[in-house]
């Protein structure tokens, strides 16, 4: 499938819902943390992947805000296996020449999560191929509202005028400034919501659901869902005849 994809007309960058791991775990008759843990292997080989293929950003749906509200007891082994995997994975980047970095309202984190974070964002700052965006504490509302409120005091001081305020500014604003829009999004385990993830970044992205749940999900996966985003026409508002 891999020998299939046209690499000249690669997605720039791809983003991940990694949905399922709760169900994978109850049908193995085990508590949901046991699907995150296994959920790793997914992670690396569709990371791998993407820095095989020449893909540019990678953004992986790690933690919503709203997760903080699931019980107490998966959050924190969801943070400790945030700290091991990063510290373990951190080599694995340098290898692939990946470049780390995360998105979301990450002062929220526990502080030894921001530590090895920051570590490993520092490490990994000079690699020049994929780049590896976690998005950790995120959700699109309160992304956009924080942007929302860096522009409105900007122009209360008088930096910037209300009527200067175009798509750009707030694109500037955002946690992705300087990443292009993701142009093809997945999300696995067959729901088909995009769950208050890059609201403002998804506005033409290509939407696809495979009913794999995110444990199980590998290169192959991947290959398929780039095939299926090859064979469509982006038309960004046009006809057909104007984009052909």
């Amino acid at each position: 499938m891999k020998d299939k994809i046209n690499t000249e007309k690669l997605p720039r960058h791809i983003a991940v819902i990694m949905d399922g791991n709760g169900r994978w775990a109850k049908k193995q008759g085990a508590m949901r943390v046991f699907g995150h843990r296994n959920a790793i292997k997914a992670v690396r080989d569709t990371t791998e992947a993407c820095a095989e293929l020449g893909v540019k950003y990678l953004t992986l749906y790690a933690f919503s805000t709203e997760n903080w509200s699931r019980p107490q007891a998966e959050v924190t082994a969801l943070m400790e296996l945030l700290v091991s995997t990063i510290r373990s994975e951190t080599e694995t980047l340098m290898k692939n020449n990946v470049r780390l970095l995360a998105i979301g309202d990450l002062v929220n984190l526990p502080k030894n999560c921001q530590r090895e974070l920051r570590e490993a964002i520092d490490i990994t700052s000079g690699n020049t191929g994929l780049s590896l965006v976690l998005a950790l504490s995120y959700s699109g509302r309160w992304e956009i509202a924080e942007a929302v409120r860096l522009i409105a005091a900007k122009v209360a001081a008088g930096e910037l005028s209300a009527d200067g305020i175009t798509d750009e500014t707030i694109s500037q604003h955002l946690n992705t400034a300087g990443m292009p829009d993701p142009e093809l999004l997945i999300r696995t385990s067959g729901e088909q919501r995009i769950s208050n993830f890059l609201l403002w970044q998804l506005a033409y992205t290509e939407l696809y659901i495979c009913d794999t749940l995110w444990p199980d999900f590998r290169r192959e996966h991947l290959y398929e869902a780039i095939l299926n985003y090859q064979q469509r026409e982006r038309r960004f508002g046009k006809i057909s005849e104007q984009v052909n």
